[in-house]
């Protein structure tokens, strides 16, 4: 068997269109959060008879995309017949390893900790999810209790478990005892359902979610999290942004203490009406409780204790001192439960900062694991809005919280992790992003892992090559006109929003007009200045300072020239402006050291294939200086070099991802020529 065949069963094709639909939707369940599997027949290729087999959704996947090559496919009589060798519930961690016994050809994605919840179910199809409502009933302290009341006899509550295959045994068991029953509430945790056939699991899961959406909504009370407090409440949307841009690089750096992240911002009307109700501060303080959430968001939240309209000032030393007495809890919580065979903690540092009229920060790897994580803790509001409504909110104990957190599977399933590209957790920025040496070194950038900020004074194609690098977890496009402060300021504040805050800066955002001395006007003397001189300026200057704010080092680029050391003719204007912004390099880099900022530069030369500057008409202008055609003008600069080799965006790029990278940490104040060799531009 393979999975192509997979593809073509009726069943997988079921399970894969349920599943979708089941993911779609937020209410359901969260990205990667649930599973859901389907049991039938298939040809064995070695046998050619019908063998049973389960389908279910592989550890890591998310149901909203979920693709048959995302699924783990098991012999169900293998899998089941696990119960005979099972060792107990001090002991089913184990029961993980023997599932690969149970796989059936090659393929797949590797089951996960729920398989056993799916394959020992007597359901053909039995889907576990996390939605909203139906945790708000899991954590409610009369969940038990509610569960009757709301459901009838057709929904059997489940104490708290830890997920694996005791909680497996357990569902199995209460569906034989209970046959009039359509599923559980996990308490603490979620929901499971089940059905004959496919589309019979998916409305009986609808049913238990809507049925308790609907329970909240006519028997809850107004206000769950209290009533408003005095001076909380959300500021006006352009100062809560405002705000929320000058806090990010301060607060990125206190989440990043033990390793950099990446943030996320949301300033979602729940949130912001979370954090202006009286009982924000008990209820963040409980923490999550559905481990998918709690994974993602670790146990708690750091809630800064300030009323909205607190100063800058006043609320980062606020912060600082709430995240030193964060880091020291989280490390005492570490040092009650961990025991001589518990992972190493993992980091101290909050991944979820709640700033009352501001909104929620969320930190994470990359910018999709911090996304989700300020997802995950915006269902965790849902779901403590839900409990408090109709009882108290009461999640899982701290203990319970720490063996999951710590779970030696969960360590195993991190280390399988792939190694971090070398730009991984960055932050770029880059001028003049949208075509040429801008847009290779964005895409370069990208490609070795870092998020990016496409600059351009064109809005529209800053924002198509950020699509086209992998749309906004990767990539956005902003528009700015290097010439003016406050477009600059615009800028720098869009990426901190966006990712948290910024760590490398290329200045590349440039043109040029070839002309001799006495053609050469005022204005193409001041444009050009404007541009680079001035424009590599601004850019700097407002980086510099978020960079010195996060307190995480960073890097400033600038794209000089060989014109910044070699005197060409017909070139008084640009050259003298490249220069500038030669200098500034070595200028700035003797400033920025002491921040950990490096400052340096790359003199490309004869950069004509793929270059807006000579697109723009300062090729033709060059091939007329030099006597050639101007589409020879690359072979005439090749040839004119010591490697007799035209140079391209893309090596520019090299330069730039090389400069920035590791491998080059001790070095700032340098000028690496990209030229393929021009003596007279040596640098002496």
């Amino acid at each position: 068997m393979n999975m192509q065949n997979t593809a073509t069963n009726k069943t997988v094709q079921d399970l894969i269109a349920r599943s979708n639909r089941l993911g779609a939707d937020k209410r359901n369940t969260n990205f990667a959060g649930g599973n859901t599997s389907a049991k039938g027949a298939e040809k064995d290729p070695v046998t050619g008879e019908d063998v049973q087999l389960l389908w279910v959704k592989g550890s890591g996947g998310d149901l909203g995309t979920l693709q048959p090559q995302n699924l783990a496919v098991l012999r169900l009589d293998r899998l089941q017949a696990l119960k005979n060798v099972y060792p107990g519930v001090e002991r089913e961690d184990e029961m993980v390893a023997a599932f690969d016994y149970c796989l059936h050809g090659k393929g797949g994605a590797a089951p996960s900790i729920d398989t056993a919840m799916h394959g020992l179910v007597d359901a053909a199809h039995v889907d576990h999810l996390h939605p909203d409502s139906g945790i708000a009933i899991a954590t409610a302290a009369d969940g038990e209790a509610l569960t009757a009341k709301i459901f009838g006899d057709k929904v059997v509550w489940v104490p708290w478990r830890r997920p694996g295959f005791q909680l497996g045994l357990d569902i199995a068991a209460i569906k034989d005892a209970n046959p009039q029953a359509i599923g559980t509430i996990l308490g603490g945790h979620g929901i499971t359902a089940w059905g004959e056939t496919s589309e019979e699991a998916e409305a009986n899961s609808l049913w238990i979610i809507e049925q308790a959406e609907q329970y909240i909504a006519q028997n809850g009370k107004a206000e769950p999290f209290g009533p408003k407090l005095p001076g909380y409440a959300p500021l006006a949307d352009a100062e809560r942004r405002a705000k929320a841009a000058a806090l990010a690089p301060v607060i990125r750096g206190l989440a990043s203490a033990d390793k950099p992240q990446v943030g996320h911002f949301s300033d979602d009307a729940a949130v912001l009406e979370f954090l202006e109700a009286a009982e924000h501060s008990r209820l963040g303080a409980l923490g999550t409780s559905c481990p998918d959430h709690f994974l993602r968001t670790k146990v708690k939240p750091l809630v800064l204790d300030l009323p909205a309209d607190a100063s800058i000032e006043d609320s980062v030393a606020r912060l600082k001192e709430l995240h030193a007495a964060y880091r020291e809890d989280y490390q005492a919580y570490y040092d009650r439960h961990a025991d001589q065979d518990s992972p190493a903690l993992r980091g101290a540092d909050p991944a979820i900062v709640l700033v009352p009229g501001v909104g929620m920060f969320s930190y994470g790897k990359d910018k999709q694991t911090a996304r989700v994580a300020g997802e995950f803790y915006l269902n965790a509001i849902n779901v403590m809005r839900g409990a408090e409504a109709i009882s108290t909110y009461a999640p899982i104990d701290e203990a319970e919280k720490f063996r999951i957190e710590y779970w030696a599977l969960e360590e195993a399933k991190l280390a399988r992790m792939p190694k971090p590209k070398s730009h991984a957790t960055r932050i770029a920025l880059v001028t003049g992003a949208a075509s040429g040496i801008g847009k290779a070194i964005a895409t370069r950038l990208a490609a070795e892992g870092a998020c990016v900020v496409i600059a351009d004074l064109n809005l529209g194609n800053a924002q198509a090559v950020a699509a086209e690098l992998g749309g906004p977890d990767v990539a956005v496009g902003v528009q700015a006109d290097v010439t003016n402060e406050a477009q600059v300021a615009a800028a720098i504040d869009e990426a901190v929003l966006a990712f948290g805050g910024v760590d490398l800066v290329v200045n590349n955002a440039g043109l040029s007009i070839s002309k001799p001395l006495l053609e050469t006007t005022e204005k193409d003397w001041d444009l050009q200045h404007n541009v680079m001189a001035k424009g590599s300026f601004l850019v700097a200057k407002a980086a510099a300072k978020v960079m010195i704010e996060q307190g995480l080092g960073g890097d400033i680029i600038y794209i000089s020239s060989k014109n910044s050391v070699f005197a060409g003719p017909n070139n008084i204007a640009y050259s003298a402006t490249k220069a500038d912004q030669a200098h500034q390099v070595r200028l700035l880099a003797a400033e920025l050291g002491e921040y950990g900022i490096r400052v340096n530069g790359i003199n490309p030369d004869g950069v004509v294939r793929g270059s807006g500057i000579f697109a723009g008409g300062w090729g033709a202008k060059r091939a007329a200086v030099y006597g050639v055609d101007e589409e020879k003008l690359g072979e005439y600069y090749a040839q004119r070099t010591l490697l007799k080799r035209e140079v391209l965006p893309e090596h520019v790029a090299n330069a730039a991802a090389v400069l920035t990278s590791n491998e080059l940490s001790h070095t700032t104040g340098l000028h690496i020529p990209v030229d393929a060799g021009v003596a007279a531009a040596f640098l002496r």
